[in-house]
């Protein structure tokens, strides 16, 4: 069986090439490379693929992801009507995403940024100490990635909920399911932890009417798509005192273009789309079995929802 490997991300290619060949020695993996002949693949295996993957490789018939976003291959030309997009699931992301928020969350409830600041000009002044009921989180998202996060900030002893389309009840946790209650999810929330998968349902979530719903001096939190912000109105109630600061690890146009607001603002924090890695082991050891599950005709999870793209 023929198996194309697709990134446009080039540093280490190497690296996920041989793990997959050495994963998979009965099967014939292909590096894609601009200009080449077709290998005749069914099978690929993609991480932000090159825009003509699916016009270079017609014969692709399911795309294994490594990572938890899909929206990068529902945007490229060519796309097979009957394609099935198999998505990783977790793969070591999801502690690495309780982790980043969990930083950001305490800098922020804990008064670190403001006693770094005293720090630089020798100034040395306690704080209030902190009031975690004051600091109620809300987390979009109800899937693995968004479970994780919601129980890593509940062990820390925060107020916690979760919104998501459908609702998924968590252990602890309050749940708050479809835009019916959106709104009483937002009211009760003053930090926002986005993790949603990027659809068309979701393009803008974060927005003016949106964020101006949570409590007063909330922080936003974005490791999901920089799709889902509308990044001047996140910007207009910074400067309106609406919200008290933002950790953004995801942006519209990435890399984050030179003299970007974002860079130099004071309450925000920027980091170059690194909150959760898909490691490699783990997500070699999750796709290759994937694949032989599928070359058994067995079923497989993480499959994607053609229509709701997640």
């Amino acid at each position: 069986m023929d198996i194309v490997f697709a990134s446009k991300h080039e540093a280490r290619h190497v690296d996920w090439m041989r793990a997959l060949q050495q994963a998979l020695p009965e099967m014939r993996v292909h590096n894609w490379q601009q200009g080449t002949a077709s290998c005749g693949a069914k099978l690929a295996v993609v991480w932000n693929p090159p825009e003509d993957l699916f016009i270079h490789e017609p014969g692709i018939e399911v795309a294994f992801n490594m990572g938890a976003g899909v929206d990068a291959l529902f945007k490229l030309p060519g796309r097979p009507a009957n394609l099935q997009i198999v998505r990783v699931e977790d793969a070591g992301m999801a502690v690495q995403m309780a982790e980043y928020v969990v930083h950001y969350l305490v800098r922020a409830a804990r008064s670190f940024d403001q006693y770094a600041v005293q720090q630089h000009v020798g100034s040395w002044a306690r704080l209030p100490d902190i009031d975690r009921s004051a600091w109620s989180v809300g987390v979009l998202g109800a899937g693995i990635m968004g479970a994780r996060v919601a129980s890593a900030v509940a062990a820390l002893d925060y107020p916690v909920a979760v919104w998501s389309r459908r609702g998924h009840e968590l252990p602890g946790i309050e749940v708050y399911a479809g835009r019916d209650r959106l709104p009483e999810f937002l009211a009760r929330s003053r930090v926002l932890v986005n993790v949603l998968p990027l659809t068309p349902e979701t393009q803008g979530i974060l927005r003016r009417d949106t964020l101006s719903q949570l409590l007063p001096d909330a922080y936003l939190i974005n490791i999901a798509r920089g799709g889902h912000l509308v990044e001047d109105d996140l910007l207009q109630l910074l400067a309106d005192g609406r919200l008290c600061g933002a950790a953004l690890d995801v942006f519209a146009e990435e890399p984050l273009p030179e003299g970007h607001p974002f860079w130099s603002h004071p309450k925000v924090s920027v980091t170059p789309h690194i909150a959760a890695a898909s490691l490699l082991s783990e997500t070699i050891a999750q796709i290759t079995g994937k694949i032989r599950a599928y070359a058994r005709g067995e079923a497989l999870s993480g499959v994607v929802d053609p229509v709701l793209r997640y």
